[in-house]
């Protein structure tokens, strides 16, 4: 596995599976912002997340969220693509835990709770051109052992071409960023001590285990 931070900056979506959209349903229509998301909805999981083999919780918290997703890996810098062709800007696939404090409301960024230390383990690199079916892929994620969350890539509202046409129009990815494809709101959950796996056929397992904030002597 490898575990390395990535050159760039790692751009995590909410909001773009429809299970999550068909699970808050009315709510997307009431105040603040009165209708569902037009574009699509950002926020950076930036250097300090950047993660091995272990998370550790932050002080305080007994369980975090576990969030299955693959992030698109940019090789050249890539501004106001196209969608037909916006692919070619991509240069490989890396699945992702993208970890969190639960936290239930989608209406302001929780930098809080999904930038804390560690919080973005990251798989090995896949070239993209050897990934046959990427719509299609099926991710899965295990707590010791038992499957508790499995979503396929073709729930996603945004496909990867629309995702990355639609970010690009807006901002300018550069080589060696990661733009992931989204997750579900609300995923499983583990605590000290659970070992969690993410699966996704032709990757290899990303393995992580959770530990203690007071595993290396601080005090929850």
């Amino acid at each position: 596995m490898q575990t390395s931070s990535p050159q760039g900056m790692v751009y995590g979506v909410i909001l773009n599976d429809r299970p999550t959209l068909d699970r808050l349903g009315p709510a997307l229509s009431q105040p603040p912002y009165n209708a569902p998301p037009k574009a699509p909805i950002l926020y950076i999981k930036p250097y300090n997340t950047h993660a091995g083999a272990a998370v550790r919780l932050p002080r305080g918290a007994e369980r975090v969220e576990v969030a299955a997703t693959l992030g698109l890996v940019i090789g050249r810098d890539a501004t106001a693509l196209d969608e037909a062709t916006a692919m070619d800007a991509v240069a490989g696939l890396r699945p992702i835990l993208d970890v969190s404090l639960p936290n239930p409301s989608v209406y302001r960024p929780p930098v809080r709770e999904r930038c804390f230390d560690g919080s973005c383990p990251m798989g090995g690199t896949l070239p993209y051109a050897a990934v046959a079916g990427l719509e299609a892929l099926t991710l899965r994620t295990l707590v010791n052992g038992t499957v508790v969350a499995e979503r396929s890539l073709s729930d996603l509202v945004r496909p990867p071409a629309r995702l990355l046409a639609e970010v690009t129009g807006f901002m300018t990815l550069r080589a060696g960023d990661i733009l992931h494809l989204g997750i579900a709101l609300n995923g499983p959950q583990a605590g000290a001590g659970d070992r969690v796996r993410l699966e996704i056929d032709g990757f290899a397992p990303l393995d992580i285990a959770i530990e203690d904030a007071a595993a290396e002597g601080e005090t929850p």
